[in-house]
């Protein structure tokens, strides 16, 4: 999509956004949220600090009365009275394009509608330390990749060799598997140790109890709209038509139960446990402005993957590491969704090949995301290189992988000189197995 008024760098907001927030008026992500005002969910927006209740505009007739919304098919259906975002994300791109443009002028700073009407303000603005976000969507199916060369080439290595290190689809299709839905669980949920079957080198017989290497895996994901019937393709050059938005995704891991489970179909329990999202969805008309191109692909895709122009989005991503005994959370990595090697598009275009049909509200994880860099890398099995080369923290303590207590603090954004797109965070802490 093309740029437009909602992408002025010098817009600004009657709220107040520091300019390292993650929400100025250039964004308008969607969320749901409760508030104790509320008798039920409704549909949100953030601006600096502060939640936007859509329910509320619309129902003071902000979406539904006026000439510039005329003929719009969202207008006076009252999608926002809503506990997900599935039915608005159903009606596509298009209608997601016009609801941010019809916020970006109702929150400009010279638009007196919500400005100046502190009743209104009262009724639809809310701090968002005083607000329950929810988990933004009814997920269907989930589906994760494994696109980052080199998270793939960094864990090939440390289990085949450098020289096996990947394997020989891996440069010719976005390798993936099929994920657990109803264990995707929104930011600030915390995150029981699992347990399971695991098997050390020196034993003959596997042993079963909690997991010894507890990991977290920085990846993105978007959600899809629109969707394909069974047995039709969704083309990678239609891909983006269906790829309402994004989210920072901690994918959680059990290495030890992964590596005895795997072989020979994948992963299984290992991945199953957890896997924690943002509650912020940014839509890719925000994101238009951070496009930028990928990696080389060599060898050339096949014709159905091959995709033209920017397609990729430059989102810095950080994680930190907290406990009770650091005074502050402890960055541990900063990466890039840009490095990934294979495309959203191409993702997608590739998941749905064979004429599997998507469905609004289907998530689509990136794998990993890890840089050349060791401080770039996107998970502890790197970062402490398979447990042998641990991580020191700022009070002295070590970390190969997770222990019980330790917080996971993902962020993400997209920064313009002018101001800054962000993902808000995800975030869980890791607690004790659970009695077995």
């Amino acid at each position: 999509m093309a740029l437009d008024e909602t992408h002025n760098p010098e817009k600004k907001s009657f709220i107040d956004v520091d300019p390292d927030g993650h929400f100025p008026i250039q964004n308008l992500p969607f969320g749901v949220f409760n508030h104790p005002k509320n008798n039920d969910p409704h549909i949100c927006t953030a601006i600096g600090d502060f939640v936007v209740d859509l329910h509320i505009l619309d129902k003071n007739k902000l979406f539904s009365e006026t000439e510039d919304f005329e003929g719009y098919e969202w207008a006076g259906q009252k999608l926002f009275n809503d506990s997900s975002l599935n039915k608005l994300m159903g009606m596509g791109r298009k209608t997601a394009k016009e609801i941010r443009q019809a916020l970006s002028y109702y929150l400009d700073a010279e638009t007196e509608t919500i400005r100046d009407d502190e009743i209104l303000s009262n009724q639809a603005l809310f701090h968002q330390d005083t607000v329950e976000m929810l988990l933004p969507v009814q997920i269907g199916d989930y589906t994760d990749f494994y696109s980052s060369k080199e998270h793939a080439t960094n864990v090939g290595t440390m289990f085949r060799g450098k020289e096996n290190a990947l394997k020989p689809n891996w440069t010719h299709l976005p390798v993936g598997y099929h994920g657990r839905a109803s264990s995707i669980v929104v930011s600030g949920t915390d995150i029981h140790r699992p347990v399971g079957q695991t098997m050390k080198d020196e034993d003959d017989t596997p042993s079963f109890g909690p997991c010894k290497l507890m990991d977290f895996e920085l990846e993105m994901g978007f959600f899809t709209c629109g969707g394909n019937l069974l047995g039709d393709r969704i083309s990678v050059n239609k891909a983006e038509d269906h790829i309402w938005g994004m989210v920072l995704v901690n994918d959680w891991s059990a290495r030890d139960i992964q590596k005895w489970e795997y072989v020979p179909l994948g992963p299984f329990l290992a991945k199953n446990f957890a896997t924690s999202i943002s509650p912020w969805v940014v839509t890719l008309d925000a994101l238009e402005p951070f496009r930028t191109k990928g990696p080389e692909q060599d060898p050339e895709p096949l014709p159905y993957l091959k995709t033209k122009g920017k397609r990729a989005v430059d989102i810095d991503l950080e994680v930190f590491l907290n406990n009770e005994t650091l005074e502050k959370p402890h960055k541990i990595t900063h990466s890039n969704f840009r490095y990934l090697y294979w495309n959203m598009a191409q993702q997608l275009a590739h998941h749905s090949v064979t004429g599997c049909n998507m469905r609004t509200g289907d998530l689509l994880a990136s794998g990993t995301i890890s840089g050349e860099k060791k401080t770039q890398y996107g998970s502890m099995l790197e970062l402490s290189w398979k447990g042998t080369e641990p991580i020191e923290l700022p009070n002295g303590e070590k970390r190969t992988f997770l222990e019980d207590g330790d917080t996971v603090t993902m962020k993400g954004w997209c920064q313009h000189e002018e101001f800054r797109v962000g993902f808000g965070e995800v975030n869980g802490k890791v607690l004790p197995a659970k009695d077995i």
